[in-house]
């Protein structure tokens, strides 16, 4: 196997700038319980040792440090609190409270409700987590406020709220992106010039077509996203959009507002065939997953996912502009055979 001529930090630039790298990146996503069970596997005692054993080319994320007044075990900055709900293989944290549930007028949120600050943050500890990490990329920053404003609200009343009460959607979304922009102006600030992906996200699929119309996309979400995007670019980061289910129907929008990365190619969702995808927007994002882990990963053979992986790299991976992971977090059902077998195989075939 010939050797790397590029770090990971390089090989992801050379594929955010659409120029071929020495191979496909590969990047991790995975549960608490599906990294144990690989740990346990490879007989590695942490994620970066694993991640060096695989080749895997994992950024390096950055954050500010909680700073401000005691929040309640098992709740959120928001008010929203929390229960670990047990699913058989793992434990998912699920919202059981949201605190804006009972309201009708934003004048009522706002003479009741306090918001977070990014005051409450403290960001000087952002420097120390590159140290040793410069060969990798960074993330760092970034939004995703309408998985908030389910939260607050509720996933029901949430998406009611997008027709019955437009007003408070338009106030809580100026809120809870605002917060967003601060917090990722203010890591930008810490480490110049040093971030090279930010997540600007929000789940628009499902299955087999959009959860929202685009019409309530584009009024709600898209303005607020594309400042965001600005924000990125203003300071030399790729936006990295993540967006599961199926959402060819947005994917021009996005692309227009500013994404630069689509994430997680969902193939076996309506519209998200693959080649589709590469023909019609391949020379304008990099793709970013679609190794499946609804089927393949989870319940299928290690020789299916090496032919996965392989018709990946041919599709997606043509000249260029693919990074290689799974197509949202390994769940704890995968087993770390199909895991290894992913890596082992991307970097075996995903060679330029």
């Amino acid at each position: 196997m010939p050797a790397d001529r590029m770090t990971p930090r390089e090989r992801w630039l050379a594929v955010l700038n659409h120029e071929l790298p020495d191979r496909v990146p590969m990047d991790y996503w995975a549960t608490s319980e599906a990294t144990a069970k690989l740990l346990r596997y490879l007989g590695c005692r942490t994620l970066d040792r694993a991640c060096e054993r695989l080749h895997i080319d994992m950024p390096l994320s950055v954050g500010a440090r909680y700073a401000g007044p005691p929040i309640p075990q098992g709740q959120s900055i928001y008010g929203c609190r929390f229960r670990d709900v047990d699913y058989g293989t793992g434990v998912y944290r699920e919202c059981v409270h949201n605190p804006l549930a009972g309201y009708d007028s934003v004048e009522e949120i706002e003479a009741d409700y306090v918001w977070p600050s990014p005051d409450c943050y403290d960001y000087s500890v952002i420097p120390a987590q590159i140290e040793g990490g410069e060969d990798r990329p960074v993330r760092g920053g970034g939004s995703e406020p309408f998985l908030v404003y389910k939260e607050l609200r509720g996933q029901e009343q949430a998406f009611m709220d997008l027709v019955l009460n437009p007003q408070i959607v338009h106030y809580c979304l100026d809120r809870l992106f605002d917060f967003c922009y601060q917090n990722t102006r203010r890591i930008y600030e810490q480490i110049p010039g040093k971030v090279m992906i930010t997540y600007v996200a929000e789940d628009l699929g499902a299955q087999e077509g959009l959860l929202m119309s685009a019409a309530h996309i584009r009024e709600f979400l898209l303005p607020r996203m594309k400042r965001m995007m600005d924000l990125a670019h203003e300071a030399g980061a790729y936006v990295f959009h993540h967006s599961d289910g199926a959402v060819v129907d947005i994917v021009p929008d996005m692309i227009e507002a500013g994404i630069d990365v689509l994430n997680p190619i969902q193939w076996r969702c309506k519209g998200m065939d693959r080649r589709l995808l590469k023909d019609r927007f391949g020379r304008e994002v990099v793709f970013h997953g679609a190794v499946d882990n609804q089927q393949t990963l989870a319940f299928g053979s290690v020789e299916e996912v090496r032919q996965e992986v392989a018709d990946n790299i041919r599709i997606l991976g043509e000249g260029g502009g693919y990074v290689l992971a799974p197509c949202h977090n390994i769940q704890a059902v995968s087993p770390p055979e199909n895991v290894v077998a992913m890596y082992q195989a991307g970097y075996e075939l995903g060679r330029y």
